[in-house]
C-alpha cells in the first residue's frame, strides 16, 4: 500500500512495470486516462497471458466533477460462425493446481478485438498526451524485454500448452536458455515484433488495425485457417459509451459495469441481499457473517439463472433482477437460513486533479495464434464456456459479448472516491463483492480489504481461501459439505487492484492484490 498527499496521483496494477508506465504519464503531465492507457499497452508486454491488444476491455472513466461513463471496447462476435466441421477449435486443459479448467483455443475461438480501438478513442477524447508518447513505455519494454517474475511464470505454467501450440507463439514464449520449454521465472521475455507494431500503430492510427494491413492479415489467417473472423467485422467495430449501472448501498453511491455485461448487476444484487441480513456486531471472518455471505452467493447464482442473465438478452434480465418483488423473494430465501472467468487483469488510477479510471482487460487465455509480424496474440473469447451459454459456435452474430468484468467506483458522502476492479473469470464478482464488504461493512482499510482471504461458491462447491479461522470453515462445512479448503492465497480468487482518494485533502491510497502480482504507486 502507498498513501499520502500527492501531486501526480495513485496507481494500482498487476505488475511493477505496468504501474510504472502509468506513473510516468502522470509525472509528465498526463492525466488518469493517459496513464491507464499507457499501463494497458505495457501490460501487453509485462502480463502477456492476461492482456493483449488482440483482446477487449471496459473502462469506467470519471472526469473530475462529472458522472462516470463506461467505455466499452470489449470483444464482439463475428458476422458468421465458423463451420464446426473444419473449425480450428480445440480443447486445452489448464491446471490451477487445486482445480482444473478446460478452455478452447484456435482461430475459431477469436472474437473481434477492441483494445486497439480503446487506446485511440480514450487518449483522443479523455487524455491530453499523444498516442505516440502513451505507448513508449510499452515499446521500450517490448524491445528490451521483461524478466518474468514468479507470478507471471506461474500463470504461464497454468496455461502453458496454449503458448507452445504454434510456431509463432513459441518464437516469443519459448525459453532461449531451455529450447523446447516454456519461459519460466527469471527468463527475459522480449517481443521486438510487438514493439515495431506499436510504433507503426502510433504513426498510422487505428485504421492500420481495423481497416489496413492488420485487418487484412487477420482475415487471411482466419479465412484460410478455420476461423470466423473477417475484415468486415473489424471495419464495423465501434467503441460504445454507456451510462454505468448506478446504485446505493447505505449512504454510499456505487457505479459499475452495466449490461450487456453481468458482473456489475450481480454485485449490486448481492449487496442488496447482504444489506438485509448483516448485523452491526459482525467482524470480518465471523462464522455468522461467512454463512450469510455464502447464502448470498448461492442466492445470487440462482437469481442469475432464473432471471436469464446467462442467456443472450441481459437487458431484460436486469429489469427482473432490479425488480423489488424479485429481490424480496431472494431476501426471504437468505433470511430463512441461520444468520450466522479467466486470464484478466485490472488497472486503477486516480490523478491529482481527481480524474479516475478503472480498467479491466482480458484476452481470455489467448487463442495460441499470433497475427503475422505483430507479436500480438488474438483472444479466445469464443472458446470460453461461460461466455457461450448457448453452446460453442451457437452465439448470436455481430453482438457484444457479455462478461463478468466489473470496473467499479465508490463515492462516499464525505468525498472519498475508490476505484477498483478485478480479474478472475467467474470469481470477479465475488472478489469485488468481498472487498466492498470489507471496506463498507467491516471497516477494513484498503490494503486489508484487498488482501483478506476470500471464498467463492458456485455449482454446489464452496472454495475457501487460506486465512479464514478454522472454526468458521468447520461451521461452513456442516452446511456445505462440498467444501475445498485451499492451503494458500491464489489468483483463482481474483486480483483486485484499487486506489482511493480523499478529494477534499488530496490524500491517496493504493493497494495491489498480491494474488496477481499487485503493485501500488503514489507520487
Amino acid at each position: 500500500m502507498t498513501r499520502g498527499k500527492t501531486a501526480h496521483g495513485a496507481v494500482a496494477a498487476g505488475h511493477p512495470e505496468t504501474a510504472r508506465a502509468a506513473m510516468t504519464m502522470l509525472e509528465e503531465g498526463g492525466n488518469a486516462f493517459d496513464a491507464v492507457m499507457a499501463a494497458m499497452t505495457a501490460a501487453c508486454v509485462t502480463e502477456p497471458v492476461l492482456c493483449s491488444l488482440g483482446g477487449g476491455g471496459f473502462l469506467l472513466a470519471q472526469q473530475a466533477g462529472t458522472k462516470p461513463r463506461l467505455m466499452d471496447f470489449f470483444v464482439q462476435t463475428p458476422g458468421r460462425p465458423a463451420n464446426p466441421e473444419n473449425a480450428d477449435f480445440e480443447p486445452i486443459l489448464c491446471d490451477f493446481g487445486t482445480v482444473q479448467q478446460e478452455f478452447h483455443v484456435g482461430r475459431a475461438s477469436t472474437a473481434v478485438p477492441g483494445c486497439a480501438k480503446g487506446l485511440f478513442e480514450v487518449v483522443e477524447h479523455l487524455g491530453r498526451m499523444p498516442v505516440k508518447r502513451v505507448i513508449e513505455p510499452a515499446l521500450e519494454l517490448a524491445r528490451e524485454g521483461v524478466q518474468l517474475n514468479r507470478l507471471q511464470a506461474y500463470i504461464f505454467d497454468v496455461v502453458g500448452p496454449i503458448y507452445m501450440i504454434t510456431d509463432a507463439s513459441r518464437k516469443i514464449f519459448e525459453s532461449k536458455d531451455r529450447p523446447g520449454e516454456l519461459v519460466g521465472e527469471g527468463d527475459n521475455v522480449a517481443n521486438p515484433d510487438f514493439a515495431d507494431f506499436l510504433e507503426n500503430l502510433a504513426i498510422e492510427g487505428e485504421d492500420l488495425f481495423y481497416r489496413g494491413e492488420i485487418s487484412a492479415a487477420i482475415d487471411a489467417e482466419s479465412r484460410n485457417g478455420g476461423g470466423a473472423l473477417r475484415r468486415a467485422d473489424l471495419e464495423a467495430y465501434d467503441l460504445m459509451i454507456r451510462d454505468p449501472l448506478e446504485f446505493e448501498y447505505g449512504n454510499v453511491k456505487l457505479y459499475t459495469n452495466p449490461p450487456p455485461s453481468t458482473g456489475g448487476i450481480l454485485i449490486a444484487f448481492a449487496l442488496q441481499l447482504f444489506d438485509d441480513v448483516k448485523q452491526r456486531d459482525w467482524s470480518f471472518g465471523d462464522a455468522q457473517a461467512l454463512h450469510a455471505l455464502v447464502h448470498v452467493m448461492e442466492a445470487t447464482n440462482e437469481a442469475r439463472m432464473e432471471s436469464g442473465l446467462h442467456d443472450a438478452d441481459p437487458d431484460q434480465a436486469v429489469l427482473k433482477l432490479l425488480d423489488s418483488g424479485f429481490v424480496e423473494r431472494y431476501r426471504q430465501q437468505v433470511r430463512g437460513h441461520p444468520k450466522a472467468y479467466r486470464g484478466t487483469t485490472h488497472i486503477s488510477v486516480i490523478d491529482g486533479e481527481g480524474n479516475a479510471a478503472a480498467l479491466t482487460l482480458s484476452n481470455g487465455e489467448g487463442s495460441g495464434h499470433i497475427v503475422p509480424g505483430t507479436g500480438m496474440m488474438l483472444n479466445n473469447m469464443l472458446g470460453e464456456e461461460d461466455l457461450n451459454p448457448a453452446g460453442f459456435h451457437a452465439w448470436k452474430t455481430n453482438t457484444r459479448m457479455s462478461s463478468m468484468m466489473a470496473p467499479t467506483m465508490v463515492l462516499e458522502p464525505q468525498g472519498r472516491l475508490t476505484a477498483l476492479g478485478s480479474g478472475g473469470s467467474n470469481r470477479i464478482r465475488t472478489a469485488i463483492l468481498q472487498v466492498l464488504l470489507g471496506l463498507l461493512d467491516f471497516q477494513l482499510d484498503l490494503t486489508d480489504a484487498v488482501e483478506a482471504p476470500r471464498c467463492h461458491f458456485e455449482q454446489g462447491l464452496l472454495n475457501m481461501e487460506y486465512g479464514f479461522p478454522e472454526a468458521a470453515i468447520t461451521s461452513l462445512a456442516t452446511e456445505w459439505p462440498d467444501l475445498k479448503a485451499w492451503d494458500e492465497q491464489n489468483l483463482f480468487f481474483g486480483g483486485v487492484h484499487a486506489v482511493r482518494a480523499d478529494l477534499s485533502t488530496g490524500e491517496m491510497i493504493g493497494a495491489g492484490d498480491p494474488r496477481r502480482g499487485g503493485v501500488a504507486l503514489n507520487r
